[in-house]
């Protein structure tokens, strides 16, 4: 099976943690060294080949709509209700089709290998329904807690302090269809995945900054301007 060629870029939160940076505009817009947060999510699918986009919508959805205004983009619309990831990802199918794709946040910033690339070399669908890229706790700057995951030889995951989740993935989608809820996170998903034992995770070198709040920009910006070594 090729790899994915659909992406889904979550862009629907409220952005709560990071006011009141966010009282005016949408997170996926707050600037990082000049360049948007969405932005920097782009800016790693171009190497992927060509991609079906899709970025979820809700707060001032508008202005992230005029943002990317004159791309190759689809919208799946939330501003009614907000979805969740889980939610979010199962409303955009009709967009993203039902291959497997993958998922972005847009609450990030990276330095080093293309994260996507990375997912893209290791996936193997006859092992795997879901593959995510995982940080290491020394890469992982303005992240607190213990980690979200433990990966055996394998590459299998468990739950428990260990590596950083640090959202981007390819996810298979059919087993979306069988949550009632309307609204969920995406764990709902990887926890039938678990049982399974058909959840992998791939640990990256690569740094990462998780922007979620004011006080992470600086450390962004840190980050990325570091020489490379």
């Amino acid at each position: 099976m090729p790899n994915p060629t659909s992406i889904m870029i979550f862009a629907a939160g409220k952005g709560t943690r990071m006011l009141p940076l966010t009282q005016h505009q949408p997170k996926p817009l707050i600037a990082v060294e000049g360049k948007a947060l969405l932005d920097h999510a782009m800016d790693l699918i171009p190497p992927l080949g060509p991609m079906r986009r899709v970025v979820n919508l809700h707060y001032k959805s508008a202005m992230i709509r005029n943002h990317l205004s004159g791309q190759d983009i689809q919208f799946s619309d939330e501003t009614d209700q907000l979805l969740e990831t889980g939610g979010g990802l199962r409303h955009a199918l009709p967009l993203l089709g039902t291959d497997p794709v993958f998922t972005l946040n847009t609450d990030a910033v990276w330095r080093g290998a293309n994260p996507l690339q990375q997912l893209a070399k290791a996936w193997d669908p006859t092992q795997m329904d879901a593959l995510l890229l995982l940080i290491k706790q020394e890469n992982a700057i303005g992240h607190s807690g213990q980690g979200d995951f433990v990966v055996d030889q394998n590459g299998r995951l468990s739950r428990g302090p260990g590596h950083i989740y640090s959202g981007a993935q390819i996810i298979k989608t059919d087993g979306l269809a069988d949550i009632t809820d309307t609204v969920f996170s995406l764990n709902l998903l990887w926890d039938k995945m678990l049982k399974n034992t058909r959840l992998f995770g791939l640990v990256s070198d690569t740094s990462w900054c998780d922007v979620g709040k004011p006080s992470s920009l600086p450390l962004a910006s840190a980050m990325l301007g570091k020489p490379h070594v």
